[in-house]
C-alpha cells in the first residue's frame, strides 16, 4: 500500500450548526464519516491533533487501513517522534464482521488496559456485507455491534466510524442508515471541484436518510 494515497488537500468543515475545530473528532458521543471511498483510510488525518492534545487512540480496523507509513510521514511533518505517536495509538484488526462485533463489545476491557480518548472504528458496517456471509447472520451481528456502540454512550470516549458504505449497492446498505440514526454527528467528505480540496460537510440525518430514499427511487426507475 501506498504511505499516502490522499493527493487532495484538506480544507476546512463546512457545517454551522456544529462548530468544531477543523478535521477534529468529537470528545464524546458517535460520529460518522463516509462520502469518499477512501473514507476508511482518511482516519489518519485525524490523528495528529489528537495526539498532539496528548490524547490516546484506540483504533478498531475493519478495513485493514492502517499504514505506518502514513503514521510516521505525519509525525515527521509534525515534528513529533514515531515512538510517541505509536504509543499512543493501539491497533486492533478485524477480518470478518463477527470478529469486529466481538472487537466493539471488548472495548470497555481494552480501556481499562489502555486509557484511550478516542475510538476509530474503520469498516462499519462495510464489513457486513460480505457475500459469504448470510444475510441473517450479517443482520444479527450487526446489530450487535449497535448494542456494544451504544453501551460505549456513557464513557468519556468519543467514537468515530469511518465508512464506505454508501459506494455499495445491495439490501445490506439499510445498515448504514441504522448506524447513522444511532451517531450524535454525520459529516461527508466531499472533493471540492474548484481547487481539488478534500472537504467535511457537517449533515444533518434528515439529509442523510433522504439521500438514501432518492437513491432507492433512482435505482426503481433505472
Amino acid at each position: 500500500m501506498a504511505s499516502d494515497p490522499i493527493s487532495v488537500a484538506l480544507a476546512a468543515p463546512v457545517a454551522p450548526s456544529l462548530p468544531r475545530r477543523p478535521w477534529a473528532l468529537p470528545p464524546s458521543g458517535l460520529a460518522v464519516f463516509y462520502g469518499r471511498p477512501e473514507a476508511p483510510q482518511l482516519f489518519h488525518y485525524f490523528l495528529p491533533r489528537l495526539l498532539a492534545e496528548g490524547k490516546q487512540v484506540l483504533c478498531l480496523d475493519g478495513a485493514n487501513r492502517f499504514d505506518p507509513l502514513l503514521i510516521a510521514r505525519l509525525a515527521r511533518q509534525r515534528g513529533i517522534a514515531t515512538a510517541e505517536f505509536n504509543r499512543r495509538i493501539r491497533v486492533a484488526r478485524a477480518f470478518t464482521c463477527f470478529q469486529l462485533t466481538e472487537l466493539l463489545a471488548r472495548v470497555p476491557r481494552f480501556i481499562e488496559k489502555f486509557a484511550a480518548d478516542a475510538l476509530i472504528v474503520t469498516a462499519l458496517p462495510d464489513l457486513y456485507f460480505d457475500e459469504d456471509v448470510r444475510d441473517h447472520d450479517a443482520a444479527v451481528a450487526f446489530r450487535h455491534a449497535l448494542d456494544a456502540l451504544r453501551a460505549l454512550a456513557p464513557l468519556p470516549l468519543g467514537v468515530a466510524v469511518f465508512s464506505d458504505a454508501t459506494s455499495f449497492q445491495g439490501p445490506r446498505r439499510a445498515m448504514f442508515p441504522q448506524l447513522v440514526a444511532q451517531a450524535s454527528e454525520l459529516w461527508r467528505f466531499a472533493l471540492d471541484e474548484e481547487n481539488g480540496k478534500l472537504r467535511l460537510i457537517g449533515e444533518t440525518k434528515g439529509t442523510q436518510l433522504a439521500n438514501e430514499q432518492n437513491r432507492k427511487l433512482r435505482g426503481l426507475q433505472g
